[in-house]
């Protein structure tokens, strides 16, 4: 049932009380359209003070993550002079330098594939934020005509997506540098994708380690192999830069760089966006604006989800990478003194006008469980050419954007407005460090750790006792006479209240043709045999 609610038209005074702007940053925010409480400013005041010198503390080196004694330090990545400890300033700026001498070693030809070729494509192996926030550079801020280097990414497990990656890569294989990311050296998903890699590299006769570089923990697994096998080079990953705040550290820079965007420009946005959020006032700082419309939006308790409306194709990827940035720090089952709670903030999006016609329809009568972020870039770009006269393909973008907040505003939908001047390195790195402070505002105001993720850990964990279990059923099944029954199975491997997931490991083993499946009368009827029974 559509909502009866119909906000009244902002008018220009509470237009302009509720509107922020920061020409430096080419960035400028409008709350109007939130349906703030008139006291919100006032009853809020106290808590972000808190929040502010939360913030403060974790600048200055204090330990953000206590289960794992560690310092959170992304935003000494752009701000070297910042970090508390004279080494960590060392090494963030000789990375940096290195990062910049090996893009440039390459784009330049001193270093080329085992042919003596130049390097043409990236191939890029990592999950989660080791991959999404690459993806976001290089799509944002890529050009198929201007790239150094093409960029493509491994970012799963899954077998049939890595080899369409390298099915598109074709005859470019021998010229591709591979960049594998991953801090522990043992993640799974990127340990998978670099063994396919090698593979491939292997059947076309070439040595993977001739064109691989790692970003890894320093003596991670990953680093003793790069080591070992001679790989072209290896830089840091450090504790204290979680993976989904890591887009500023040669996990993100380095495959930028050698794309060919403008990394310095990229670490100036983001400084200069930390300069500007670090202010300890509410009305003037952007991310504690954003982290204020949230709270008010959801209760503080993650009542409503936030629909990430960005209305510029370069931007598309944007929700996506939110959702790892909001929910990872955000969805916590646990407060700051351990008590139990059901924190969290949904994200979902794409970009308009596009996908507007898939969900507004919902969004304007549907459930009211959302609120909209809604991002317009000034700058067009493209070809200024008129469709209609004096209107641009621009022009009804942006109507279609203004047009789509006015019919959520009317619905009394909450919708706030985010407007960049252009899609450009700096502005990028605006962008990621406004949503990155926005968090660790909202996280202190309820009160939760944004850094650490219980949650992703278990789900490891639990994916390794499943493959230990299709271990076992392997060996079970090889060792049998006759074909077995899955309660008999699950009887022998000691497994009886696992039944439903060594059924679905038994179908998926099936149909790659690894164990023969023999029908009954229902599929949880069949019974199981090794391949070659």
């Amino acid at each position: 049932m559509a909502s009866s609610t119909v906000a009244p038209s902002v008018d220009w005074q509470a237009f302009r009380s509720l509107f922020f702007a920061e020409p430096e940053l080419g960035l400028s925010l409008d709350l109007s359209a939130m349906r703030l409480a008139d006291d919100a400013f006032d009853r809020l005041a106290d808590p972000f003070a808190r929040a502010f010198d939360d913030m403060a503390q974790l600048e200055a080196g204090a330990i953000a993550n206590p289960d794992e004694g560690r310092q959170v330090g992304h935003y000494w990545l752009r701000a070297p002079a910042t970090a508390p400890e004279p080494a960590m300033r060392q090494a963030i700026e000789e990375t940096l330098d290195r990062v910049e001498a090996f893009a440039r070693e390459i784009h330049r030809g001193e270093r080329t594939a085992a042919n003596n070729e130049l390097f043409s494509d990236l191939l890029l192996i990592g999950i989660g934020g080791s991959a999404l926030g690459p993806q976001l550079v290089a799509d944002a801020l890529g050009h198929p005509d201007l790239d150094r280097l093409r960029p493509h990414f491994f970012d799963n497990t899954d077998p049939d997506g890595m080899e369409r990656t390298l099915d598109g890569l074709g005859a470019h294989l021998a010229t591709t540098l591979v960049v594998v990311v991953s801090k522990s050296g043992s993640t799974p998903e990127t340990r998978n994708g670099l063994e396919i890699a090698s593979a491939a590299w292997a059947a076309r006769g070439l040595d993977l380690a001739t064109a691989a570089v790692a970003i890894t923990g320093v003596g991670s697994h990953l680093d003793r192999r790069a080591e070992r096998e001679g790989w072209m080079a290896r830089f840091p990953m450090w504790e204290w830069v979680g993976g989904r705040t890591s887009v500023t550290s040669a996990v993100g820079l380095l495959p930028a760089a050698l794309q060919g965007v403008d990394i310095r420009a990229l670490l100036r946005g983001a400084a200069a966006c930390d300069t500007a959020t670090r202010r300890p006032e509410l009305r003037r700082n952007p991310a504690a604006l954003l982290a204020l419309a949230w709270f008010e939006a959801t209760g503080g308790r993650g009542a409503k989800d936030m629909v990430v409306l960005p209305y510029k194709d370069r931007l598309a990827l944007f929700a996506r990478y939110l959702q790892q940035l909001v929910m990872e720090s955000l969805g916590k089952g646990r407060d700051l003194a351990g008590n139990e709670i059901a924190q969290g903030l949904t994200v979902y999006g794409n970009k308009g006008s596009t996908d507007q016609h898939a969900y507004v329809q919902q969004l304007r009568e549907g459930v009211e469980n959302f609120f909209a972020v809604c991002v317009q870039v000034l700058e067009d770009g493209g070809a200024p050419l008129e469709i209609e006269p004096r209107t641009t393909a621009g022009d009804f973008l942006r109507a279609f954007l203004l047009g789509t907040r006015q019919a959520l505003t009317e619905a009394g939908r909450r919708a706030l407005l985010l407007t960049l001047d252009r899609v450009d390195a700096f502005h990028l790195g605006v962008l990621i460090a406004l949503f990155e402070r926005a968090v660790g505002l909202y996280a202190s105001l309820i009160r939760i750790n944004a850094y650490h993720q219980p949650g992703v850990e278990a789900g490891k964990k639990a994916a390794a006792a499943i493959l230990d279990l299709q271990r076992r059923a392997l060996a079970a099944l090889a060792e049998a006479d006759a074909p077995m029954e899955l309660d008999a199975l699950a009887s022998a491997l000691d497994a009886v209240d696992r039944q439903p997931t060594l059924y679905y490991l038994l179908a998926g083993l099936a149909a790659n043709g690894r164990v023969a499946r023999h029908a009954g009368g229902q599929p949880l009827d069949s019974r199981w045999s090794a391949a070659d029974s």
